[in-house]
């Protein structure tokens, strides 16, 4: 009897050991917790889901320096219910299936679906819908001006406006995101020209609008939509950077004109993507080097578009991304990032879609490659694959 009374009062005393810690110190304790797990965490008690929830750790943890979260989703052109979506939390380091209710009912193969700052967006031909990330509520907003497939989306500066008007099912006390869509018009019986083409348009959530902005420079017209552009926002300008052709040009978001059309290619470059890092433009992209191909990583001087190597990824580490040193497979090869986080990954089914990272030093400067887990099985066959970079926002997540 003696042992079990010890017992007992050894498992109630270690059931109750955080009885004895201040509040401020579990909340330190949370905030160094991966996002799912401080949400797993505000579910323990009422204590710690008033610490979760609380508005100013909830802000504190978004714009903390948790690391963005990797999303790939895949789309089946034939069955919608194939169509799978994930995402990898490097602090963490494992993948999350997402459940398909985080999604619009319906993606078609012709919608466009992508995601930055916190929120997902849909564009379907003028329709152009967003929702918070991992926190579905579905919004579409009046009709884009032009017809849209694989524009390029971004959220302007993380500004968000509070909208207390009820139309179009808009709930009130919430905040909006402004919006900004670059390129992917669509041709509708030859009809469109090539300024209408390159069309911008910013969403003014306030207004529940659309306003046309200056397009494109007409040196992006061969090539104007996500698949062969890529963007990075950064110290108040739009980036655009052809992944092929090597063109860049900002648009100011103050003033809303587009800077000088330039060419930025290292030598021996075979495709590359412009990435908003902290402190730093990245230009990663895949190179023909004299021992064979090489993926490598250049800081890039905003002011004179000059560029200087920093990292190269190990090569074992590029060879899980592909079958054969062969040209035509390095053409699935995607690569997206933000803050101190650099994601390359391959979009073909037979790898299982493999995918590396590197994480940037935020004193040292120093590069870390890492290749992130394989994807949780089971993983349906896509004819269409999507990645990006989102940061996500406790706040968000937890509001009710």
């Amino acid at each position: 009897m003696e042992d079990s009374n010890t017992l007992k009062e050894t498992t109630d005393s270690s059931h109750n050991f955080f009885t004895f810690l201040s509040s401020d110190l579990i909340e330190l304790v949370l905030s160094h917790l991966p996002i799912r797990s401080i949400v797993r965490c505000s579910a323990v008690c009422k204590l710690w889901h008033s610490i979760a929830t609380a508005p100013p750790f909830s802000a504190a943890v978004s714009v903390a320096g948790k690391p963005p979260w990797f999303f790939l989703y895949g789309q089946n052109n034939i069955f919608a219910k194939n169509n799978q979506g994930f995402a990898f939390d490097p602090l963490s380091g494992e993948w999350i299936r997402l459940p398909a209710t985080l999604f619009p009912v319906s993606i078609s193969h012709e919608a466009s679906f992508t995601g930055s700052g916190g929120f997902f967006f849909n564009a379907a031909a003028n329709n152009f819908s967003f929702s918070p990330i991992l926190k579905p509520s579905w919004r579409e907003t009046t009709p884009l001006k032009f017809s849209r497939l694989n524009p390029l989306v971004g959220v302007i500066d993380n500004g968000f406006s509070s909208n207390s008007n009820s139309r179009n099912g808009f709930q009130t006390n919430l905040d909006f995101p402004k919006i900004i869509v670059v390129g992917g018009v669509r041709f509708i019986g030859g009809l469109v020209d090539i300024e209408d083409n390159l069309a911008v348009e910013i969403y003014n959530p306030n207004l529940d609008s659309w306003d046309l902005s200056p397009p494109l420079p007409a040196d992006f017209r061969s090539g104007n939509s996500s698949q062969s552009l890529s963007s990075a926002q950064f110290r108040g300008k739009f980036y655009v950077y052809g992944i092929y052709s090597c063109f860049i040009s900002s648009f100011d978001l103050g003033n809303r004109v587009w800077s000088e059309v330039q060419t930025l290619r290292p030598p021996g470059v075979i495709i590359s993507f412009l990435i908003s890092c902290r402190d730093r433009l990245v230009l990663a992209g895949l190179c023909n080097a004299p021992r064979g191909p090489s993926f490598n990583l250049w800081r890039i001087d905003e002011s004179t578009m000059e560029f200087s190597e920093f990292a190269i990824m190990p090569r074992d580490l590029l060879d899980c991304l592909f079958d054969r040193d062969e040209d035509d497979n390095f053409a699935s090869l995607k690569c997206v990032g933000f803050g101190n986080f650099v994601f390359v990954f391959n979009e073909e089914h037979r790898r299982n879609y493999p995918a590396c990272v590197c994480e940037i030093g935020s004193d040292s400067g120093e590069c870390r490659w890492r290749r992130v887990p394989d994807l949780p099985e089971p993983v349906n066959r896509f004819h269409k694959v999507i990645g990006f970079c989102s940061t996500i926002s406790l706040q968000r997540i937890l509001s009710s």
